[in-house]
């Protein structure tokens, strides 16, 4: 028998909701879309009608006359944490937007509210699924370059993004137990920001940090306020060095390229791994794959295979990297409500990842004194 889908509402009207949230829910099998709340009859009622479902600004008339099993929350940035552990009160399983919230006693008053209620919270931590990513994550987990030592974020995300990037190399079970961070502000040229209209001088904010594992690995994080938008900060790259290769990503997402080395069989060089993508059909359609031709006889070839590629050919949306990312969230919620199992990356490693930010800016407001993890929780 087919199992009845899970019904979802939205919670939130932010712009994920309509553009993004939205139509992921629709496009995925398993899931149906069902209601959207938002603290203002406007803004509800206007989401409501882009997406095709009943709009409600009473949270408990929505679960009366809907009654969903799962909340994308979906609001403003300031209000992640508080409506996050509203929607886990009312008894939804929730996938959470980024950061899971801003200080880490309400991360673990949403974390304590789940657990009480055997909820589920999964958190919108998309960077390390998207498919660039996945087949790093599985030639690491193929132990083809041996135990990673150091990884780095060069600009590739920033905060959590970047701390969740450079973790996911050295394994989401590496236990951190000391951050060292500087924070500075710079005047900058005047230019055109690409989010921005008409030239301007603007001020950057440069944050760089070092994080200390168990075990003697190593993070390494830099970001800048303005990595995302102007040309004077055009190098995003995040990198991995072990034992036995390399992987460097540099580029604008989403053009990069990665450089992904073993040591050649000789022992003198550096033997490059081939990124294969593979599509549905010869001249395009969706992702289907991506196959890694790694030069070592033992293991010439390491496969990802895209979880939502069409089953039937032609029959199944065409999601750019990012898409295929935020529906890993989605689906990762998904499985653990269905299979009574832990998200893959959940509330916990959201609250770390949160954690390792906010030592980095302890740090640098100590002048660069290393922190002890974990923190207090205030």
């Amino acid at each position: 028998m087919t199992e009845s889908p899970l019904r979802v509402a939205i919670i939130g009207t932010a712009k994920r909701s309509d553009y993004l949230y939205g139509p992921l829910l629709k496009a995925l099998p398993g899931v149906e879309l069902v209601a959207v709340w938002g603290r203002s009859e406007e803004s509800a009622r206007r989401l409501g009608g882009s997406l095709g479902v009943p709009a409600f600004t009473d949270l408990d008339r929505l679960i009366a006359e809907t009654q969903p099993h799962l909340g994308v929350v979906s609001v403003a940035y300031s209000a992640n944490g508080r409506v996050g552990r509203m929607a886990v009160e009312h008894g939804l399983h929730v996938l959470l937007e980024t950061p899971i919230a801003h200080d880490l006693g309400e991360a673990d008053a949403i974390i304590s509210a789940a657990r009480q209620r055997g909820l589920k919270v999964e958190v919108a931590e998309q960077f390390h699924r998207r498919p660039l990513e996945q087949i790093k994550l599985k030639l690491i987990q193929s132990g083809l370059f041996g135990r990673v030592y150091v990884s780095f974020n060069d600009f590739a995300g920033h905060g959590y993004h970047g701390v969740s990037v450079l973790r996911s190399y050295l394994g989401f079970d590496a236990r951190p137990v000391q951050v060292t961070g500087a924070v500075r502000s710079y005047p900058l040229a005047p230019h055109w920001p690409r989010l921005g209209a008409g030239p301007s001088a603007r001020e950057e904010t440069q944050e760089h940090g070092l994080i200390e594992f168990e075990g003697g690995q190593l993070g390494v994080f830099h970001w800048t306020s303005v990595g995302y938008d102007s040309p004077l900060r055009w190098w995003r790259s995040s990198r991995f060095l072990a034992e036995k290769g390399m992987g460097v990503t540099a580029g604008m997402y989403p053009d990069v390229e990665e450089q992904l080395t073993l040591l050649a069989p000789d022992g003198q060089a550096a033997q490059r791994i081939t990124l294969e993508r593979q599509f549905e059909r010869v001249d395009g359609g969706a992702l289907a794959a991506i196959a890694a031709h790694t030069g070592d006889p033992d293991r010439p070839i390491v496969t990802w295979e895209n979880p939502f590629r069409p089953r039937v050919q032609g029959h199944g949306p065409q999601w750019h990297d990012d898409e295929i990312g935020v529906a890993g969230c989605i689906q990762s919620l998904v499985d653990a409500v269905r299979n009574d199992t832990e998200p893959t990356y959940g509330a916990q490693q959201a609250r770390l990842d949160q954690e390792i930010v906010l030592a980095l800016h302890q740090s640098a407001r100590d002048g660069g004194r290393p922190v002890r993890l974990p923190l207090e929780a205030t």
